[in-house]
């Protein structure tokens, strides 16, 4: 997060500030640019992903519920979405004081669930020591390598948080995320963990059979609200991303609307919006179910993390002066991890993955 071009995060700022930092190095900031386009491409496909995906998952929930529910999905998951795609234009002030709020109780309610679970199975916390995962890979490294494309859905909106931060800023998200974020995801994937080594069977959707029975409506009713949230933070990053390509010169000029007198980085874009809604429908017609949009999923998120990392490099050894004995060890290990999760995501790309 401190990669950012005048408060912007995002791809595109980090490739503004790559580029500064090669501009003695025609072929090398031509290559900078070329990642960072690429990255960009690849963000706006995970623009279109993260929604379907979210929304999808959130009203899934219902088939536990009620029987008979399965066909009502879809439909119940395209008004939400293009709900959303359509009071874009009208700015998000009015409803966005409550963002806050229903976010903190979703995090708070993501670690007791987990706590919950983990009380059930305590073993699970065995998972801390890395060399259960090292031992694992070891054993079955094929096996291995297609559970990191399996569980690439746990990392998706890290760059639409890094877009973000011109509309609030690097350290309320930092606070956020270690105080909050962070604890709770890793006790409720803790928790899912528990209530599958304990009743496999759970596996079919472990998070909301994670969940008491008298609790599983309000906790659907709360993942909605929670998903339209993270949905609208990722289509904003697309907004801001888009406007930091237009001034850098990349894509033609468009109508930009601002939604807000208070704060600059709250914009729209209403050619981005339709073309982004116009996929997210194609998407969520076309695979019909998290699961099978998960499984053709990956390719955008670990890409643009991998071109991301590509231009932090030139950034920490060009313009931060890093020294490169603790640079380049530190950049390697990123490297390594990064082209590990896209290799083992570039099979989906035959499954249609995106």
């Amino acid at each position: 997060l401190r990669a950012d071009n005048q408060g912007e995060g995002g791809i595109m700022a980090l490739m503004a500030l790559a580029r500064r930092a090669s501009a003695k190095h025609p072929k090398l900031q031509m290559m900078m640019v070329v990642f960072g386009l690429f990255g960009a491409a690849l963000f706006y496909g995970d623009s279109m992903i993260t929604p379907a995906v979210s929304v999808l998952s959130a009203m899934e929930g219902l088939e536990l519920a009620f029987d008979g529910l399965d066909h009502w999905i879809v439909p119940m998951a395209l008004i939400v979405l293009v709900g959303l795609f359509l009071i874009q234009r009208h700015g998000t002030a009015r409803i966005g004081v409550l963002f806050g709020p229903v976010m903190v109780v979703w995090f708070l309610v993501l670690g007791a669930l987990g706590v919950y679970g983990i009380m059930q199975s305590p073993e699970v916390l065995k998972a801390v020591n890395p060399a259960w995962g090292l031992n694992f890979f070891i054993i079955h490294p094929g096996i291995g390598v297609a559970i990191l494309g399996a569980v690439v859905l746990a990392l998706t909106g890290a760059e639409a948080l890094y877009a973000d931060m011109g509309h609030f800023g690097r350290k309320p998200i930092s606070r956020a995320w270690f105080i909050l974020v962070l604890p709770a995801l890793l006790l409720n994937y803790f928790g899912q963990g528990a209530l599958v080594l304990g009743n496999p069977e759970a596996v079919r959707n472990p998070f909301y059979l994670l969940a008491p029975g008298w609790a599983l409506l309000p906790l659907i009713g709360l993942s909605t609200m929670a998903t339209i949230i993270a949905s609208q933070a990722v289509i904003s990053g697309a907004f801001s991303m888009t406007l930091q390509a237009i001034q850098l010169g990349y894509i033609p000029r468009m109508h930009i609307q601002h939604t807000s007198s208070d704060a600059q980085g709250q914009i729209y874009i209403g050619a981005v919006n339709w073309a982004l809604m116009a996929g997210v429908i194609m998407l969520v017609i076309g695979f019909e179910s998290s699961g099978a949009l998960a499984s053709a999923y990956g390719v955008a998120v670990t890409g643009t993390m991998l071109c991301t990392t590509i231009l932090v490099s030139t950034v920490m050894l060009m313009l931060w002066k890093w020294p490169p004995l603790l640079a380049v060890p530190l950049l390697i290990c990123l490297l390594l991890v990064d082209g590990l999760f896209f290799a083992a995501n570039v099979p989906k790309i035959f499954q249609g993955g995106a």
